[in-house]
């Protein structure tokens, strides 16, 4: 069965109910100027709330390595997604500061690749490898039985969650986890 990651995660009362409902990954997008993009203040006051019972996952776009690892630091976050073509360089900078390292595909492969359909950058047929595979993109109830077809190791869902781009919805949270579990027991 594959784990849930739920990203785009910018809202306090939001990210304690996936992580009650049993989300393993809580995905928090640092890119300034997009509508899910947070700061690191506004993750730590969002963290400080959580058991602890998810993974928090800090995506990153166009930071450095020495600022992801600085942010990283600063929040208390446990995996780097790099959300673009990683480089060698990039992945061993950062898994030297002791962090998982997600990428995009088409990159450098890290310790997961990220199957994005509504991202341009990278390869979005699933392939397995010697990596952890995640599937995002546009992922919703609608597709949640097609998505989990493709056997990944994580789903990542995010826009099918929110009301309006970037503004979050518990009861669409609901419903996602309500599909997720019933599409468990079969």
């Amino acid at each position: 069965m594959p784990e849930l990651k739920i990203c785009g995660v910018n809202d306090a009362a939001f990210a304690a109910e996936a992580e009650r409902l049993g989300a393993n990954y809580l995905g928090f997008i640092f890119a300034p100027g997009t509508p899910r993009a947070v700061t690191p203040e506004q993750v730590t006051g969002i963290v400080r709330g959580l058991s602890g019972s998810a993974r928090r996952v800090g995506v990153f776009v166009k930071q450095s390595p020495d600022e992801i690892v600085s942010t990283m630091r600063q929040v208390g976050l446990d995996i780097v997604q790099l959300h673009r073509r990683a480089s060698s360089e990039d992945v061993a900078a950062i898994r030297s500061a002791g962090y998982e390292v997600w990428t995009l595909a088409g990159g450098v492969p890290g310790d997961g690749v990220l199957f994005d359909s509504s991202h341009g950058d990278g390869e979005t047929v699933l392939r397995q490898g010697k990596y952890k595979s995640i599937l995002a993109g546009g992922i919703s109830v609608d597709n949640l039985a097609t998505a989990r077809l493709a056997e990944p190791d994580v789903i990542d869902v995010s826009g099918s969650l929110e009301s309006s781009r970037g503004v979050k919805s518990i009861p669409l949270l609901r419903a996602f986890i309500a599909s997720w579990n019933e599409s468990r027991r079969k």
